[in-house]
């Protein structure tokens, strides 16, 4: 699915955000980011999405290049940033004016999930707070049926029904083919969520481990 070979990379003349980075990720699973700020995680995940180029190295999803952005492998990916704008218009603006780029996007999905959060497709985007327009994303992510799902801190913003409702959405509707990367400090709001966890070190290294949650929230390998 995704394969990063030796990535580095920095940000004008600073010291490398990532460095010498490899790491594999396989279908049906759900990973979680982790690392300290500055760690490079939305950096990562940037570059997955084809937002953000190597200096070196190789990053390949689902056998396409990500800097190409090729419509087929654009197709194929989501991203939900930490910090985004949503446009001036209603929910059903959005999802009539960019459902169609998504081969298998799926409306009656869309209109469920908005309705678990007490949502609908007249409401205005502009209008509602940051974590109903957090929320509002999610259900439109999710209804894409891509391969690939990047998530940056989805669950900052929402409160605590709602993120029991985010896990319950994302646990129902994440099919065998698919993988997600879910970048975040609220580990605890994810435990039960996440098949394995990223740890990432100052760009240097990304270690993998299946995810056992405990009293402690620490992960271990089983």
């Amino acid at each position: 699915m995704v394969t990063l070979q030796d990535i580095t990379y920095s940000y004008r003349r600073g010291a490398p955000v990532l460095n010498g980075l490899s790491l594999q990720l396989e279908p049906g699973r759900i990973y979680g980011l982790l690392g300290r700020n500055g760690a490079g995680k939305s950096t990562l995940l940037y570059h997955i999405a084809g937002l953000l180029f190597p200096k070196s190295g190789s990053c390949r999803v689902q056998g396409h290049e990500p800097a190409r952005r090729e419509p087929a492998f654009l197709q194929s990916v989501y991203i939900i940033p930490e910090a985004f704008q949503l446009p001036d218009m209603t929910a059903k603006r959005f999802i009539q004016l960019h459902a169609p780029f998504y081969p298998s996007f799926d409306p009656v999905l869309c209109a469920s999930i908005l309705e678990q959060f007490g949502m609908g497709e007249d409401d205005k985007l502009p209008q509602l707070s940051h974590g109903q327009q957090k929320k509002f994303q999610v259900a439109f992510a999710v209804a894409t049926r891509v391969k690939l799902l990047l998530l940056d801190e989805p669950t900052n913003g929402l409160d605590i029904p709602s993120k029991q409702q985010f896990r319950k959405i994302i646990a129902g509707n994440l099919g065998e083919d698919q993988t997600m990367v879910i970048s975040t400090h609220q580990v605890r709001d994810l435990d039960s969520l996440i098949d394995e966890v990223l740890i990432l070190d100052r760009g240097a290294s990304c270690c993998n481990h299946r995810w056992r949650a405990s009293q402690s929230g620490s992960c271990s390998e089983k």
